[in-house]
C-alpha cells in the first residue's frame, strides 16, 4: 500500500512538473515535439522490454486488425492530447492546461454515464452539474469556449476508456501505440531533415539530450502510475490525479505569471468544489460498501 501510494504520488509529480520540461524546448514546433517524442519513446521503451525480455506478445497483434485499429484510436488520440498540451504550455495557456486535467475525471464519468451505461448517483450529477457550471461561466468570461481544457479533458477521457477495454498492459498498450504511429513520426521527421527544417539538426547539444530524454520523460510516469494502479484501490489512485494540475496551476499563476484575476478564480472554485463533492461522495461510498462487507 504504501509503495503504492509513493509510485502514485511520484507519477502525478512528475506530471506536474512537465510545463518546465516544455519550456525548456519552447524553440521546437510542437508538432516536431509530439513526433520527437513518440520517436523517442519508442527507444525507451525497445530498451526497457529487451531487458524485460517481454517482447511475446507483438507477433499475435499484428494478426488481429481489430486491436491494431483500437490502438491506432488511442495512439491518435494521446499524440493530439500532447500536441494541444505543449501548445498551450508554449503559449501561456498553462492554467488553461491544469483546468482541462482537472475537468478530466468528471468527463471520465459523464462518459461512462453515456457510453458503457453506467448509472450516476445524485451527488455525481450535482458534482457535473457544477463542473458544467464552472465551463459556462469560463465561456461566457472569455467569449468563447475554453478549447484547451475541454480538448485535453475530452482526449484523455478517451483515450482512457479505449485502453480501459484494450488487451494490452500500461508498458506493452505504450509500446504498441507508439509503433503504430512510428513510422507517421519517422517519415516527418525526414520530411522536414530533407528541407532543412529538423530542429534537432539546428540546436545545440544540451537540446538535443532535452530531446532525446523526450522517451523516459515520457514512459517512467506511466510506468509509476501503472505499478501504483496495480497496488492502491482506484478511489485512492483518483484523489492523487488533483496533484498534477495542481502544480500546473501554481506554475502559470507564480512562476510564469499568467493572468488569473478573481473573476477567472469563480469559474475554477465551481469546478473545484465539483471534484470535492465527487471525491467526498466516492470515499462515502467506498466507505459505506467496505463496512457492508
Amino acid at each position: 500500500m504504501r509503495k503504492g501510494m509513493l509510485y502514485a504520488a511520484s507519477a502525478f509529480f512528475c506530471w506536474g512538473l512537465f510545463p518546465l520540461y516544455f519550456k525548456v524546448l519552447h524553440q521546437i514546433p510542437s508538432l516536431q515535439m509530439v513526433a520527437h517524442r513518440m520517436l523517442w519513446s519508442l527507444v525507451f521503451l525497445f530498451i526497457v522490454l529487451t531487458v524485460l525480455k517481454r517482447w511475446a506478445w507483438l507477433p499475435p497483434i499484428f494478426k488481429q486488425k481489430k486491436v491494431l485499429l483500437g490502438f491506432f484510436a488511442s495512439a491518435v488520440l494521446l499524440s493530439t492530447n500532447w500536441f494541444v498540451y505543449i501548445w498551450a504550455v508554449n503559449n501561456g495557456r498553462v492554467i488553461d492546461s491544469s483546468l482541462g486535467y482537472f475537468i478530466n475525471p468528471l468527463v471520465n464519468v459523464m462518459m461512462g454515464y453515456l457510453l458503457l451505461k453506467e448509472r450516476l448517483r445524485p451527488w455525481q450529477w450535482a458534482a457535473i452539474s457544477l463542473a458544467a457550471g464552472g465551463v459556462l461561466w469560463l465561456t461566457i468570461l472569455g467569449g468563447q469556449l475554453p478549447w484547451v481544457a475541454l480538448t485535453l479533458a475530452f482526449s484523455f477521457a478517451t483515450y482512457g476508456l479505449l485502453r480501459k477495454t484494450a488487451s494490452l498492459g500500461a508498458l506493452e498498450g505504450l509500446a504498441m501505440e507508439t509503433i503504430v504511429l512510428f513510422p507517421l513520426a519517422f517519415g516527418y521527421l525526414i520530411w522536414l531533415s530533407l528541407h532543412g527544417e529538423n530542429m534537432f539538426v539546428h540546436v545545440d547539444t544540451a537540446t538535443q539530450i532535452w530531446l532525446v530524454l523526450a522517451g523516459p520523460i515520457t514512459a517512467i510516469p506511466l510506468l509509476l502510475f501503472a505499478a501504483a494502479a496495480r497496488r492502491i484501490p482506484l478511489s485512492l489512485l483518483g484523489l492523487f490525479q488533483y496533484i498534477g494540475p495542481t502544480m500546473q496551476l501554481i506554475l502559470g499563476i507564480m512562476l510564469f505569471h499568467e493572468p488569473f484575476k478573481f473573476d477567472r478564480f469563480i469559474g475554477f472554485a465551481f469546478i473545484w468544489t465539483a471534484l470535492a463533492l465527487y471525491s467526498l461522495e466516492g470515499w462515502l461510498q467506498g466507505r459505506k460498501a467496505k463496512l457492508a462487507a
